[in-house]
């Protein structure tokens, strides 16, 4: 099957519903059975089928196929956030005395929970440069066990060399985790580059509705399905079964959305690009980005979310800039229908690498007309000047 033939009809199963296109939502906590001998053989294969709701039920199930399926692994889990997803992976794969390695353009609450968390629970988290490359072998000991990479950062955008570092880490025992939230399965392929576990605030671009918390956690093999699923559902995660139905609803459209937010996104991004007041735009679809051919070679698109840097502007003349939009709300996720922007100066909390030196500010390029929202920003950059004078 095509790309959009697939996210049609990925994890569907009609004669499993009665006929039902979409699974229906299944309310459970409590799975019951008709004989002692049939709850002792559940008990032997806790995670296959339906034993208990925190555990899977055939909405969360036809969801994790559909993922799975998307991103080329072999099974994925799902989990009350992106969050859940990240520290789920985390915890799973850490223990005391090992050492993690993760990307400094990481997402901040992935950063806080390494630096306030597994540091309590004597794990020792390096960041490193985003660009580093095969450079990592170097930063690489006998206690490594995970390299966390995400491509593009989600407020700054570096596009890291995935497969670089995948084999260096691969080489010296350590396995590879990767947030896909931005690229999602449809414009990057994990598991093709060397990662060993992919995962998705499927809040984002999978509901594309802004209106459930979702994550996805997708692995390449079954002994690390294994693992990172006991551990999670140790800890009582689970992704509510209103939430689940939401995601495997909004899977359906993400391609068509994706086309979308990817037109109207490099019409924005160029036309930033253009305005006197800035410095640089931030996206790897761009020519010139400084990650763009890293880009070109190992995604197939970019969806509508980018960043850009002032040349100048007072925190008085920016706010004047995105308190008057029209069609951009302020607001911190994205992924949904509705555009958003806020600023990230001072938002960018780093360790290893510099960050930009002016005002910046990040964009998510919704689905309404892109002239509209050309317009809404030009009569913004036109309050920023104004402010700045």
């Amino acid at each position: 099957m095509k790309r959009d033939t697939r996210v049609a009809h990925a994890g569907l199963h009609p004669d499993k519903h009665q006929g039902a296109v979409n699974p229906p939502v299944y309310h459970v906590s409590t799975v019951t059975y008709d004989t002692v001998g049939e709850m002792k053989a559940a008990e032997k294969r806790p995670f296959e089928g339906m034993r208990y709701g925190r555990f899977g039920t055939p909405t969360s199930f036809a969801l994790e196929e559909a993922v799975c399926e998307l991103e080329g692994g072999h099974r994925s889990i799902s989990t009350a956030s992106g969050l859940a997803a990240i520290t789920g992976t985390l915890t799973a794969l850490l223990k005391a005395g090992d050492h993690l390695l993760v990307t400094d353009s990481v997402y901040f609450p992935t950063r806080r929970f390494c630096a306030d968390h597994l540091s309590r629970w004597g794990i020792e988290t390096t960041f490193y440069d985003p660009l580093i490359g095969a450079g990592i072998a170097e930063l690489i000991r006998p206690q490594t066990r995970l390299v966390f990479v995400e491509s593009p950062g989600s407020l700054t955008f570096e596009v890291q060399d995935i497969p670089a570092i995948a084999e260096q880490a691969h080489a010296r025992g350590a396995l590879v985790a990767m947030d896909n939230t931005w690229a999602t399965p449809l414009f990057f392929r994990p598991f093709e580059k060397g990662v060993d576990v992919s995962i998705q605030a499927a809040t984002k671009f999978i509901v594309g509705h802004s209106d459930a918390m979702l994550g996805v956690i997708t692995c390449k093999d079954q002994a690390l399905w294994q693992r990172i699923k006991a551990s999670v559902a140790a800890a009582g995660v689970c992704a509510g079964a209103e939430e689940v139905y939401l995601g495997l609803r909004g899977l359906r459209t993400l391609a068509v959305r994706l086309r979308q937010h990817q037109e109207s996104g490099l019409k924005l991004a160029r036309f930033v690009q253009s305005r006197p007041e800035v410095a640089r735009v931030m996206h790897p679809a761009l020519p010139g980005d400084p990650g763009h051919e890293i880009w070109k070679r190992d995604f197939t698109g970019a969806p509508g979310l980018f960043g850009f840097e002032l040349k100048r502007g007072s925190n008085a003349a920016v706010e004047a800039m995105l308190d008057g939009l029209e069609h951009f709300s302020l607001g911190y996720s994205w992924g949904g229908f509705e555009s958003l922007i806020i600023p990230t100066t001072g938002g960018v909390h780093r360790s290893a690498t510099k960050v930009a030196a002016g005002p910046t500010i990040r964009i998510h390029t919704g689905l309404e007309d892109p002239d509209d929202l050309i317009a809404d920003l030009a009569r913004g950059f036109e309050r920023l000047a104004a402010g700045s004078d």
